[in-house]
């Protein structure tokens, strides 16, 4: 390299001497980077596993750039023990010696030829200009050494953080899988005769395609962080992860749902005969009721009383069948089934116990206002009132006969109960004698 003038002002010693200091320190930083990249647990998995896709790419293009590096941090090593060597020749450099090394600190000194397998497999990491060498200064080889390596350590460290994370999780929901489809097993719910036993299934299916993508092409499942500049700025993907893990605490919940089942059935089922019986009971009392309703009240229509049904006594023997054979998953949604068909059943004959004994509960209720009216009127004085007894025994005749017209009977109590209140009303005279017809007829 001839001893020309630099383009800007020549170094004094002192200057000469930070900056071999300062790129001294630079070296052995990017020295250590160097081989701490080199040693990185990242990229040893990197080179030893089958890659595909997005993983596969990026990891080209990443060895390209290492084996670039190191070629910059030769070059770079070179150029400053030669300027090294250049400082070492004598205690007061001379003015050639300063020239030279301004030119080889301050300018584009450094030559850095292209190696085939970099050029071939990232020839766009020198610009894509095809050309076989670049010249930089020290200062822009620093920089494009910082660029190369934050580039691939962002890679390295993205695709081990995904490594250390997703398979082993995936791992220990595959154990929890397997124990899920023993237990599923051991209760009847298996794939095709139990939508758990197809969810299992699919699980199974996915979570092992997962992990075979996760080992291959980690980097899919890798999210930037947004603005971060940091290498390995960002989180593992873990949507498909999480998705199926949902779905296997579903089918849990499933399961135990069918193991409750299992536990509760005989006592489930015991309750329901007890309420179905009930059922009966109070539809056969609703037919009775329904019977003396006809005998007793005379123009009335009473509603008619079905039979106790045959089809929720059916399934209530499939449900007892299940048991026996222990088909938990299939005595499971009968029982749910049963248990709101049975209170519907319960509720229905109730109502129809209400409604035919309607026309009962209104003649009572009648009976029992024509009485409160008497005794109201006893309290007064005028129990033997004549008109009063007249219209008492007309209205107490319709309602204690058989069959009662309740019409006619309401009607004879509202006469009792109108001339009882008009008695009431009437200013009270002092009897002289016998008693005096205070009808006004």
């Amino acid at each position: 390299m001839g001893a020309t003038d630099p383009a800007g002002p020549v170094l004094d010693r002192d200057e000469v001497d930070r900056a071999l200091a300062r790129l001294g320190a630079e070296h052995e930083a990017i020295e250590s980077s160097l081989l701490a990249l080199q040693d990185h647990a990242g990229r040893r998995l990197l080179e030893g596993a089958e890659l595909t896709g997005t993983t596969k790419e990026r990891w080209t293009a990443a060895e390209a750039s290492i084996t670039l590096l190191w070629a910059y941090f030769d070059a770079y090593t070179d150029a400053l023990r030669h300027a090294r060597e250049i400082r070492a020749r004598r205690r007061w450099s001379s003015r050639e010696d300063l020239i030279e090394l301004t030119e080889l600190l301050r300018g584009e000194s450094v030559t850095v030829a292209d190696s085939a397998t970099a050029t071939a497999n990232a020839p766009t990491l020198l610009g894509g200009s095809g050309r076989l060498s670049q010249r930089f200064s020290l200062a822009g080889l620093v920089e494009r050494m910082n660029e190369l390596y934050a580039s691939s350590l962002d890679m390295v460290v993205a695709a081990d953080a995904v490594w250390s994370a997703l398979p082993a999780r995936i791992d220990l929901l595959a154990a929890e899988l397997q124990r899920t489809r023993k237990l599923a097993h051991s209760v009847g719910v298996r794939p095709g005769e139990h939508p758990a036993g197809d969810d299992l299934e699919h699980i199974t299916r996915t979570l092992t395609r997962l992990r075979e993508d996760v080992v291959s092409d980690p980097l899919a499942f890798w999210t930037a962080a947004p603005g971060s500049s940091a290498p390995g700025g960002g989180r593992p993907d873990t949507t498909v992860y999480d998705r199926e893990a949902r779905a296997l605490e579903d089918v849990r919940r499933e399961i135990d749902a069918v193991l409750t089942v299992r536990q509760d059935a005989e006592t489930r089922l015991i309750k329901l005969r007890d309420v179905l019986s009930r059922a009966d009971r109070t539809l056969a009392e609703a037919r009775t009721a329904r019977g003396e309703v006809l005998a007793k009240i005379a123009a009335t229509e009473v509603p008619v009383v079905s039979g106790p049904p045959t089809a929720l006594q059916e399934q209530l023997a499939t449900a007892a069948e299940y048991r026996r054979s222990a088909q938990w998953h299939r005595l499971s949604p009968l029982l749910e089934s049963l248990e709101r068909k049975a209170e519907d059943e319960l509720l229905r004959a109730r109502e129809s116990l209400t409604a035919v004994t309607a026309p009962l509960a209104v003649r009572a209720e009648l009976r029992g206002r024509l009485d409160a009216y008497k005794a109201k009127v006893a309290r007064l004085g005028l129990a033997e009132d004549p008109f009063l007894v007249e219209r008492y025994d007309a209205a107490r005749r319709m309602l204690w006969s058989a069959p009662c017209d309740l019409r006619v009977a309401e009607q004879a109590v509202l006469r009792y109960q109108q001339a009882a209140a008009e008695q009431l009303a009437a200013p009270r005279v002092p009897q002289q004698g016998g008693p005096q017809d205070r009808r006004g007829e």
